[in-house]
């Protein structure tokens, strides 16, 4: 059994301890020590970094008969060794667990949420709450509670006791381990059962921000930040703003009205373009099909690199020109290096096959059908030479 010194003192920086054992586990070292500051990962919170006489721990783990495993970069002998915890690591994770504690407490205490699982991760913590519907009122209400409670600076203790003396004290998740257990106290606010380091006050949560929400199959996922995150995100939605700003020419309250304003603007530019590009279509076709009129035979092949074109507007004309009938349309864009091949309905070929058969040799991807296939070739260049393949095919 490890002694884990973090569950009376997390805010133990360094500490003395005995190796107990160490054995090599592939590129890493499996380390045992009788006592320990390091906290292995458990219940929704990663593990601690640090090093032990100098050797880098890279993780943390429990082990058998109570024990926590310290898997280290290097050998460490048996003998004395002096631990040091990553603090600023450390320190992240206790702003955000203690905070996950105070929120799940405020959706309890205002609506009756519970909250049943808890994520600390790398930018971002989650906890999944249990309710009917969660709307941004229940956000707005639950972040101003936890910021009340983290601003009046509480203390936030440990407690010991049996599942019994827990319930009795008034711990907001019964428990059905048995023996003696650690809670969680903030002062006058919540009581919870919990391994995890946490802080010695309120205060030191700092800020918590409530940044998104999504349904989770059965519950609601909610995502938070705290502490120092808390601040690193609030910087980084400001310089988002202000750089929203400069680029409309308006002041920060401005900018979703702005952004709205130009919204509306793309809307209507996009649909004049969209009906320009319709005329123009229908123009290029009879153009196309008038050239070609005088072509050999019955099916009218007509093959075309477009410098310009956007792989829609390929598409686009390829329809028109094949809901004529007898023909047979070979495009490509010089520009972006897409390929569509149509023919129109009840025509003999597979322009699926025929795609496929052409651009395999320049790399290119696609597919379609019958009448109509797509695809891409890397170099651009190419395209002239996919469509005369492509035409000396459907001649034999």
């Amino acid at each position: 059994m490890t002694e884990r010194l973090y569950y009376r003192d997390s805010f133990l920086r360094e500490f003395d301890a005995q190796v107990v054992s160490s054995e090599r586990e592939g590129e890493r070292w499996k380390v045992v020590l009788d006592r320990t500051a390091f906290y292995p990962t458990s219940g929704g919170q990663p593990h601690d970094l640090g090093t032990l006489n100098g050797v880098e721990v890279v993780q943390v783990a429990d082990g058998e008969n109570h024990e926590v495993v310290h898997y280290t970069s290097a050998e460490l002998p048996a003998g004395a060794a002096h631990g040091k915890i990553d603090w600023a690591r450390r320190l992240d994770h206790m702003q955000q667990h203690t905070g996950q504690h105070l929120l799940s407490a405020a959706f309890i205490e205002l609506f009756q949420f519970p909250t049943v699982s808890f994520h600390l991760g790398q930018e971002i913590s989650t906890i999944d709450l249990q309710a009917p519907a969660v709307v941004p009122r229940h956000l707005e209400e639950a972040e101003r509670r936890v910021n009340e409670i983290i601003f009046d600076d509480r203390v936030v203790a440990v407690r010991f006791g049996t599942a019994e003396e827990l319930a009795e004290a008034g711990i907001r998740k019964k428990v059905e381990r048995e023996g003696v257990l650690r809670a969680i106290e903030v002062e006058g606010f919540d009581r919870q059962p919990c391994g995890g380091t946490h802080l010695e006050r309120t205060g030191q949560t700092g800020l918590l921000l409530i940044r998104k929400l999504e349904r989770n199959r059965e519950a609601w996922r909610l995502e938070f930040v705290c502490g120092n995150r808390a601040l690193a995100a609030a910087r980084g939605d400001f310089a988002t703003l202000t750089q929203a700003a400069g680029l409309l020419s308006c002041g920060l309250p401005d900018v979703p009205a702005g952004v709205a304003k130009v919204m509306e603007e793309r809307r209507g530019l996009h649909s004049a373009a969209k009906r320009l590009e319709e005329r123009l279509a229908e123009q290029e076709t009879r153009a196309l099909i008038s050239a070609a009129a005088a072509s050999a035979g019955s099916v009218r092949v007509i093959s075309r690199v477009l410098e310009e074109a956007t792989p829609g507007y390929l598409s686009l004309l390829a329809s028109k020109m094949t809901s004529e009938g007898g023909v047979v349309a070979l495009l490509a864009s010089g520009k972006t290096g897409h390929v569509v091949f149509a023919q129109s309905k009840g025509l003999g070929h597979d322009m699926g096959a025929l795609l496929l058969a052409t651009i395999a040799e320049f790399g290119g991807k696609g597919g379609g059908a019958t009448d109509f296939a797509q695809g891409s070739v890397p170099e651009r260049g190419k395209v002239g030479t996919i469509l005369e393949r492509a035409k000396e095919v459907l001649a034999k």
